[in-house]
């Protein structure tokens, strides 16, 4: 492998990641406002603390997958960076490039079809909504510092 790195992608990406998060946790302001009006006009009021309940233990059980695939995926664009790459390690990074996205768009698939099929209920809807924008903001978050780590010890 070559020794000198060229971050500016990596920076640029992390810049990116870091607008999303905080566009993220500007929806999930509002969502909770949402579901919290939602459930309070239902006379429920109580279901709002429960599905954040029931989102937190959900998000406790998926933070070490969640953290594996963002620390590998890191690690991955940062050797990636490297100059003076030969033709087999540029294929071999492309084909785990597009694993780790086909990966993504599945987790994505699968909270969207998930979403439509459930029971129009509200507590439940709230709770895979919840979750679905705390896994991707737990990616991007995991993704960040991963990579600021990498990038820091080949750099």
């Amino acid at each position: 492998m070559a020794n000198e790195f060229d971050f500016k992608k990596m920076r640029r990406l992390i810049t990116i990641y870091a607008v999303v998060q905080v566009l993220l946790v500007a929806l999930l302001i509002y969502m909770a406002i949402y579901f919290q009006a939602s459930l309070q006009a239902e006379g429920r009021p109580q279901r709002f603390f429960q599905s954040i309940i029931a989102t937190l233990v959900i998000q406790l059980a998926l933070f070490y997958p969640i953290n594996r695939f963002a620390s590998n995926e890191a690690k991955r664009e940062v050797e990636s960076c490297a100059t003076g790459l030969a033709v087999d390690d540029l294929k071999s990074f492309r084909t785990k490039r597009m694993v780790g996205d086909v990966v993504k768009t599945g987790i994505f698939i699968f909270f969207l079809i998930f979403a439509f099929k459930a029971p129009q209920n509200t507590t439940i809807l709230c709770v895979i909504y919840y979750s679905f924008i705390l896994t991707v903001l737990s990616y991007f978050q995991n993704y960040n510092f991963a990579a600021k780590r990498a990038m820091k010890e080949k750099g």
